[in-house]
């Protein structure tokens, strides 16, 4: 009874209490984002479960002779932004396909920003087939570092709430 009265007399209540939050829809055309920051760390952590050592990963001097402007970020690591994106906002999903296609280096230090976006949606036995157009951008300039589309099969259009690092057209989750 305390929590009804005080639900219905405050109803900002609402906002910290996520049950009682109607979850918004994916529907076609909704954008989700997250933003990621790639280490040092990062990059030899993925280099030791890829066996990806190639030098431009590692050495700054090797990257200048092969006409970049260091050592970069590998192109597979910045990629995993997607499956992260979608299963974030929807625990369960199926990650079944992607297409990549790599634009510009992400060099290690670099916010990137992560965007799935709907494009196609089909129900299929209680479950979503979801295709997303994808693509990664420099935060700073919004150049497009990679771009390609993904399939993943999604147990609910129901989206999970997520730190506030993502958003989905522009709406804070």
């Amino acid at each position: 009874m305390l929590v009804k009265n005080l639900v219905l007399s405050k109803p900002n209540l609402l906002r910290w209490f996520s049950i009682l939050e109607p979850r918004r829809l994916l529907s076609i055309g909704d954008v989700l984002r997250q933003k990621r920051v790639y280490s040092s760390e990062d990059v030899v952590k993925y280099s030791k479960v890829s066996h990806d050592l190639n030098p431009l990963h590692f050495d700054a001097e090797s990257a200048r002779s092969a006409g970049f402007e260091d050592r970069f970020v590998h192109g597979m690591l910045v990629a995993a932004l997607h499956p992260r994106i979608i299963s974030s906002h929807f625990p369960g999903a199926e990650y079944v396909s992607q297409s990549l296609h790599f634009r510009s280096p992400v060099y290690v230090g670099e916010e990137i920003v992560g965007k799935v976006q709907a494009i196609n949606i089909r129900e299929n036995k209680k479950r979503y087939m979801v295709k997303f157009s994808t693509k990664c951008v420099k935060n700073n300039c919004e150049l497009i570092v990679l771009d390609g589309e993904a399939m993943a099969i999604l147990p609910t259009l129901a989206m999970e709430q997520v730190p506030s690092t993502s958003t989905a057209d522009g709406i804070e989750y």
